[in-house]
């Protein structure tokens, strides 16, 4: 196949259409997040209705006379607002897939304009019905005013949720730092590198596999914090440095995976579950010189993708416990991404830790399932 029909080749939609490359560049190969918030999410649907009703609210008080009349005032105006809310909380919501990936200017078109178009249809059927006395220029001039409105709200919602992202989410410096400082520790660089070394003479093969193994999670490591990756990827990236950490704890290490049911297309933010694993091996297998067993499962339940990890407790519990840097780190990256549509849970059934994981079924267009199947001896 020549370049050129390659190219083309590698943008096809699901449709058989050719795709722009802009359109066709995934989340998860460094493309910007979409600018039409998750409207979807139970959590920003809810906040947008509350940043609405709230002023309504206040308007109908300052301008009314008594409570009772500020009531009646504000119901006339929720039975317009909330329509025109949830209708383009609706469409939104399902242009967000059509539109992501496109130039900002479509985005925007699609952000605002959406909104205008609901709330002109609203105003056209309630008019007559809320004020059929108005005359023909007042009636035009009333659902005009209104679409103008909204499509201001809608710029300024759309707005603040980014701002908002933006505050959450650290700048490509500040994650690529946080990324080197709380994922990579000095000495793990250190064992890796000794144990590769004492492998050299007696097992050059799987020396030289550590070290790709040691080269693919460092790349890993490297990589922007914010970007999606597919979950078949994530774990891929556990089994490599379960791998490693198996030189240094050997037979004390042992884990068993079960993905049976995983959706490997899901996406989901990069090294979110290697911290959580990291955490599994270092307070449940290190600290004892018994073996120990890390389990961890991944499955769908309808739209949702839930994972656990469950790892020994020790009975004397260390001196100096850890900090839950991990997890706080994992739930506030949760929160950013998510919202409340996610979940992060730990429990303590008798000597087992228990962490559970549980977010929304994004899945990744054109996914191709080949890396669920690690070999830590290829």
């Amino acid at each position: 196949m020549a370049p050129d029909e390659a190219k083309t080749a590698q943008y096809k939609s699901s449709s058989g259409l050719p795709e722009s490359p802009a359109k066709a560049r995934r989340q998860s190969e460094g493309g910007l997040a979409p600018l039409i918030p998750d409207t979807c999410n139970v959590g920003i649907a809810l906040r947008s209705l509350a940043l609405l009703n709230a002023p309504a609210l206040l308007i109908s008080v300052l301008m009314a006379d008594g409570v009772q009349s500020a009531m009646s005032q504000f119901a006339v105006t929720a039975l317009v607002l909330n329509p025109i809310a949830v209708g383009s909380l609706a469409l939104l919501c399902v242009s967000r897939k059509l539109v992501n990936g496109m130039s900002l200017q479509v985005q925007w078109i699609a952000a605002v304009g959406l909104p205008a178009l609901v709330a002109l249809a609203v105003s056209v059927l309630a008019v007559d019905w809320l004020h059929p006395d108005l005359p023909r220029a007042g009636s035009l001039w009333w659902v005009a005013s209104r679409t103008i409105v909204a499509a201001m709200v809608a710029g300024a919602l759309i707005e603040f949720f980014r701002l908002r992202a933006r505050a959450y989410s650290p700048s490509f410096s500040e994650a690529r730092l946080q990324a080197l400082q709380a994922r990579i520790r000095p000495h793990f660089l250190f064992n890796s590198l000794n144990a590769v070394l004492g492998l050299m003479r007696s097992d050059p093969r799987r020396a030289e596999a550590t070290l790709e193994n040691l080269a693919d999670l460092f790349r890993v490591f490297m990589r922007d914090a914010r970007e999606l990756v597919a979950l078949d990827d994530e774990v891929v990236t556990c089994k490599e440095y379960l791998a490693i950490e198996q030189l240094r704890l050997g037979e004390r290490l042992r884990v068993a995976w079960h993905l049976d049911d995983m959706p490997g297309d899901a996406l989901i933010p990069s090294l979110l579950l290697q911290p959580l694993i990291e955490n599994a091996v270092h307070h449940g297998i290190e600290p004892s010189s018994e073996p120990g067993l890390i389990e961890v499962s991944a499955s769908r339940i309808g739209e949702r993708v839930r994972v656990e990890v469950l790892n020994p407790l020790l009975e004397a519990q260390p001196v100096r416990p850890g900090n839950q840097m991990a997890l706080s780190n994992v739930r506030e990256r949760l929160m950013l991404l998510y919202d409340i549509s996610a979940e992060l849970k730990t429990s303590q059934q008798g000597s087992i830790f228990r962490l559970e994981l549980e977010f929304p079924y994004r899945k990744e267009r054109r996914r191709r399932d080949v890396r669920r199947y690690f070999d830590p001896d290829r």
